[in-house]
């Protein structure tokens, strides 16, 4: 999708952090926002920021991990703007240093609900319906880093790494099944940036447990701001959706644990081949 103005995007967790960067990118390229996160009132913030770039732009209440809303809000951007071209499920939320062993179910749930599931949910919603029209279209999902190696410099990373490499085995998925389309699909790997994530257990809901905050929030949140911007994050998501880039990687020198992570897969193929030799 080279020219991107006028076309139509919905983006999750929009309130701030990389899916408000990616906003202000596409708003920039002259796309029309449906805007989509779970804190009313930094989304309406963020929507006016958006607006006051020039497109129309429109707030939309949402937990990612509630199927049946997510098909709701769908239908709130059609009746909004007839269609949709342009999806990033990008809502994300972090435990922070909590091990496997130590995790609640209703930790599992949340974590899985909002960073698989909210994926799922989004590109049932809203793929179909881009097929439908028939105009083509792209979907950007949210993965990281993690989800391509577990770092063992990052405490608790288990389940939150779990979560993200279900994100780029289903993108991988589904831009095999799309192949022959004209809906192309990027995967969104970051390492560090600075957002909100940190903060992710102010935005949980009721039914998963309810508001609390880390224990090391301080610490988180100064970690963070060392990371890249999300604006910038925002504008590679949108030169690779007008280039169908697929891995949207973010830090080039993370390349060395992905790297150590395939050598130790090649190590145990060679394993293998010794194992079933010497029989």
């Amino acid at each position: 999708m080279q020219d991107i103005s006028g076309r139509v995007a919905f983006v999750t967790g929009a309130a701030n952090g990389i899916g408000l960067g990616i906003c202000r990118a596409l708003a920039r390229s002259g796309t029309q926002i449906a805007l989509a996160d779970i804190q009313p009132d930094a989304l309406e913030r963020a929507r006016s920021e958006i607006a006051a770039l020039g497109v129309r732009a429109i707030a939309l209440t949402l937990d990612v991990s509630d199927a049946n809303a997510v098909a709701r809000a769908a239908d709130a951007v059609e009746a909004e703007f007839g269609k949709v071209h342009i999806v990033c499920n990008n809502a994300g939320i972090s435990l922070g240093d909590v091990r496997l062993l130590e995790m609640t179910r209703a930790q599992w749930d949340w974590i899985f609900g909002v960073n698989l599931f909210g994926v799922v949910n989004g590109v049932q919603a809203f793929v179909p319906r881009i097929r439908k029209h028939g105009e083509g279209g792209h979907v950007v999902n949210t993965a990281s880093m993690a989800g391509l190696q577990v770092n063992p410099n990052i405490p608790g990373i288990g389940a939150y790494a779990m979560t993200k490499h279900g994100v780029i085995a289903l993108s991988e998925a589904l831009a095999m099944e799309l192949q022959g389309t004209n809906i192309g699909i990027s995967v969104l790997c970051p390492a560090q940036v600075d957002t909100t994530l940190y903060d992710s257990g102010r935005r949980r809901p009721a039914r998963f447990g309810g508001s609390y905050q880390r224990a090391d929030l301080n610490e988180a949140r100064a970690r963070s701001a060392t990371g890249l911007s999300a604006d910038a994050v925002g504008e590679h998501v949108v030169h690779a959706i007008r280039t169908n880039e697929y891995f949207i990687f973010t830090h080039p020198q993370a390349r060395g644990r992905v790297e150590e992570r395939h050598a130790r897969m090649m190590a145990g193929f060679g394993a293998a081949a010794r194992y079933v030799g010497a029989r």
